[in-house]
């Protein structure tokens, strides 16, 4: 097998058509990049995302899994899962390689945030899609939009706006880009008619990446705006919800962390966050229960 599937290849390879491998791909569903504007499958991890999918001791539901927080950034989990004192670790690659990897089960919990092209739903669409066992639960509504130098504020009233601008871009799989890709297509915006700088690996590098000159924009949050004394255009709210392993969500790293998310210092904490909305974390959205399991567990 090649190191990266075309389009083609993987539709043979999972004997569906190919409009199901674009519509996987849209979701977050399968891991792919988007290199040179074709959409590529790296081998590798669409055989770990295959495996997590199969029944007996072989799939992924039987291994256990490490005490990884993985998916997307965001500022205000960061926060508390360092200060709770969990002691899970964390691997924030974008929402994309956290839901390929919480598939293959090497991860207890997954951050996402992914828009359903067609629907306009978050997160559920490429949850259920990717086939999962595990429940979606609820975490934040975010307050995204752009980002600008001091001198750019003026200047920039919309994405069209941004041709011939520095952006900051995120990784091709992360909710963020998948995002600014969506609403880029619906203006008209044309990737080749950006210039996109190096990219930026979390919230806070794309940010940083404005606040130190070496980008114009970023698609980025109102919180981390407001935190660098940058103009902030809001676009888009969004839905970041928190997929966990259902075994994993009563062991006591995962039951410390809600723990302290019912603390009064973590309350305090969010609501002094611009463009952060927490109307009930925890609260459960989705449940992929396979049949014979164990029912969801309640909101912290």
């Amino acid at each position: 097998m090649p190191e990266y599937l075309t389009v083609r290849e993987l539709a043979e390879l999972l004997r569906i058509k190919e409009r199901k491998v674009y519509d996987l791909a849209a979701s977050g569903a399968v891991p792919c990049t988007r290199a040179t504007g074709k959409l590529l499958f790296p081998a590798a991890e669409v055989r770990a995302w295959m495996d997590a999918a199969s029944t007996g001791p072989a799939g992924g539901a039987a291994r256990a899994r490490p005490a990884i927080f993985l998916g997307s950034h965001d500022p205000l989990l960061e926060w508390a899962l360092r200060r709770s004192g969990c002691g899970l670790a964390t691997r924030f690659e974008g929402s994309g390689d956290g839901l390929a990897r919480f598939a293959a089960g090497e991860g207890v919990a997954a951050g996402l945030h992914l828009r359903d092209p067609t629907t306009g739903a978050w997160n559920i669409p490429a949850v259920a899609a990717a086939g999962v066992d595990g429940v979606l639960v609820s975490w934040a509504v975010r307050r995204r939009g752009l980002v600008l130098r001091p001198e750019q504020a003026g200047a920039v009233r919309g994405l069209a706006d941004l041709r011939g601008l520095v952006v900051a871009p995120r990784q091709p799989d992360s909710g963020t880009q998948q995002l600014f890709d969506q609403l880029a297509a619906a203006a008209g915006l044309a990737p080749e008619t950006l210039d996109y700088g190096a990219i930026a690996p979390s919230e806070h590098d794309a940010v940083q990446e404005v606040a130190r000159g070496g980008a114009d924009a970023a698609f980025g949050l109102e919180q981390l705006a407001v935190a660098h004394g940058l103009p902030f255009l809001p676009m888009i709210e969004e839905r970041f919800d928190i997929l966990a392993d259902r075994r994993a969500w009563f062991d006591p790293p995962m039951q410390r962390f809600w723990a302290f998310c019912r603390d009064a210092i973590f309350r305090d904490h969010a609501r002094g966050l611009a463009g952060y909305d927490i109307p009930e974390p925890g609260a459960v959205r989705w449940n992929g229960r396979p049949q014979g399991l164990a029912p969801p567990p309640r909101s912290p």
